[in-house]
């Protein structure tokens, strides 16, 4: 107790700057709510001016001058109010608290009574400075204990013990950090205020306060920072939620567009579905990332969407082609470009529908490209988009054996396809991954 005696007013000095520094800090903090931020800041500030008159108070105590005499009186009325003031922030604290983390929808009656309670203890400050109720102030200016003093003490023990019960009460409705922290912030100023009551001339109760004030602002930006937390959290399950309801969106559509293309050819039902799962499968085995391979499936899936400007009767015709017709079916990557480019947000879409029937010895179309100037997607659907034609049956002839579709990939590797592909689909034959699609491969005719 001597060691704060002896150094209590330079105590006072560095708390009141703490205090202001966090009520500076309280200011710039831009997530808490407007009326938490305006009760912090009070209380800090509160804090503050509670230390700055209550040293003053000491300094100038015996002086006889008139700024001593005034300065003695004005210090000592604001310690007094002061010490009441915070407690009813505190009330105003707790009623945010319930309102908004508590979600209490009642203003609890504990808490109207501790709002009355500093009505009262005002007025009897005020009475206090004409009746010498609490203290006096000698012919010496110095500072003395009415026999009523103790009255002082008892508004703002009321005021904590009822915060207490509150807190008590309605402890399910905040988090257990929070209310042990409260509990600890309102006790300590109760253990401060009955020490001081036995040693006078000792300002225990005003530095505790201080320290509960620092307190408050801490678990305040702790509580911040959980409910950032929280709100970034939703946030996120927010946007995955929207962006897998998108996604679904974007297949369901992708999906329905690419049974329209295939249904102008009777033949060729479920030809862009099982181009672009087997193009994934390839792209998979290649070390594709699953990005990459989810974008690569619907590139496949939309592959032939240029179609759609070629005339049903060229589609389906049973037998040759006439070099017109096939001049407007060669018409079918560019269109399927042109269609697909206009989508801004998916610009990878349009790469498969525009080159995957060029060849990888620069022999295709629609642009004559060669070897890896082909885009990596567009040889690979070129690849599968080949094995499926092969393996299913047209209008111009049957589906070939697998025999015979081995046969013409391999053939082709090096010609019409990209050899590291094209090795890749034989592998994924060799491993039977592809048997559930065409039958076992005992013929791949799906409209036998």
């Amino acid at each position: 107790m001597e060691f704060i005696r002896t150094h209590q007013l330079d105590m006072m000095l560095i708390l009141s700057a703490i205090c202001g520094f966090l009520a500076l800090m309280t200011l710039l903090t831009e997530s808490l709510s407007r009326k938490k931020k305006s009760i912090l800041i009070l209380m800090e500030l509160s804090s503050m001016f509670l230390l700055i008159f209550d040293r003053l108070s000491y300094l100038y105590r015996g002086d006889l001058s008139g700024g001593g005499v005034l300065t003695v009186r004005v210090g000592n009325c604001m310690v007094f109010f002061l010490a009441i003031f915070i407690p009813h922030l505190v009330t105003q604290y707790l009623k945010d608290l319930y309102k908004n983390e508590g979600e209490l929808p009642y203003i609890p009656l504990s808490l109207r009574i501790c709002e009355v309670l500093f009505a009262a203890g005002t007025v009897l400050i005020v009475i206090s400075q004409f009746t010498d109720l609490y203290y006096t102030i000698d012919s010496q200016n110095l500072y003395q204990r009415s026999p009523g003093f103790i009255i002082s003490y008892i508004v703002p023990f009321l005021i904590v013990i009822l915060q207490e019960a509150t807190i008590l009460k309605y402890r399910s409705r905040l988090s257990r950090g929070l209310v042990i922290s409260m509990l600890i912030c309102i006790i300590l100023p109760i253990i401060t205020a009955i020490l001081q009551i036995f040693n006078y001339g000792l300002s225990l109760t005003n530095i505790t306060v201080v320290f509960v004030v620092i307190i408050f602002y801490v678990y305040a930006l702790k509580e911040l920072n959980r409910a950032v937390e929280t709100s970034r959290k939703n946030e996120l399950r927010s946007y995955q939620e929207a962006e897998r309801i998108e996604s679904a969106m974007f297949e369901e559509t992708a999906q329905a567009l690419a049974s329209a293309i295939d249904a102008k050819d009777r033949y060729t039902h479920g030809h862009s579905t099982r181009v672009a799962a087997i193009s994934r499968m390839i792209a998979a085995e290649a070390g594709f990332s699953e990005k990459e391979c989810d974008q690569l499936y619907f590139t496949a899936l939309l592959h032939d969407v240029g179609k759609i400007g070629v005339p049903d009767e060229i589609i389906n015709k049973e037998g040759k082609l006439t070099d017109e017709e096939f001049d407007r079916i060669k018409r079918h990557p560019i269109l399927g470009y042109q269609i697909l480019s206009s989508i801004k947000q998916s610009p990878y879409l349009s790469v498969g529908a525009h080159y995957h029937h060029e060849r990888y010895d620069g022999r295709g179309y629609p642009d004559g490209l060669s070897g890896e100037n082909i885009p990596a997607t567009a040889r690979i659907i070129a690849v599968a988009d080949a094995f499926d034609a092969m393996s299913s049956s047209r209008s111009y002839r049957s589906s070939l054996t697998l025999d015979k579709t081995r046969e013409e990939v391999e053939q082709g590797m090096g010609t019409q396809f990209d050899p590291e592909y094209a090795r890749i689909l034989l592998h994924l034959l060799d491993k039977h991954m592809l048997d559930g699609m065409y039958s076992g491969f005992k013929r791949f005719d799906y409209y036998n």
